[in-house]
């Protein structure tokens, strides 16, 4: 019949048909669904409204991180996660091996010494993390440069 809410699939039913205890059945029928379960109800906030990304002018200009976890651990260091780097520009991408466990701090160093060290400071950087991870990784990440506010003249 349909699966947009319990409401929704009542009123349907109740427009075509009719039998003994049908609401009964249907009240149970939709607790049980798997797929009214998964599409039937939203949980939490909704989304915010989608943001428009300027497309990028030159190389290593705007790009996105994400983070794969829960692999197999492997290497010396039993790295057991991966930060993936996509470029939006040329669609290129690099894999960082990491550990799930690894701190803003640890992210941010690491990405110094694999993205702003061969590409530079970038303008951009489109991540999924926490406004937190977020506001500490790029802190980490000023900090490790090497400039000051007073500087001797």
């Amino acid at each position: 019949m349909g699966h947009m809410s319990g409401d929704r699939t009542r009123e349907r039913v109740a427009s075509t048909a009719w039998w003994p205890k049908w609401q009964q059945e249907l009240s149970e029928y939709t607790k049980t669904c798997e797929r009214f379960q998964k599409e039937g109800k939203k949980y939490g906030k909704n989304y915010g409204l989608l943001q428009h990304i300027e497309e990028p002018k030159h190389p290593w200009e705007t790009f996105n991180m994400d983070w794969v976890t829960g692999l197999v651990q492997g290497g010396k260091e039993n790295y057991n996660a991966c930060v993936i780097i996509v470029v939006r520009f040329s669609k290129s991408m690099r894999c960082l091996t990491c550990h799930k466990e690894d701190t803003a701090m640890d992210t941010a160093l690491l990405f110094w010494n694999n993205i702003i060290s061969t590409c530079g400071v970038r303008k951009i950087i489109i991540s999924y993390r926490d406004p937190k991870f977020t506001c500490w990784h790029q802190a980490c990440i000023l900090h490790s440069l090497p400039s000051t506010n007073r500087w001797p003249s």
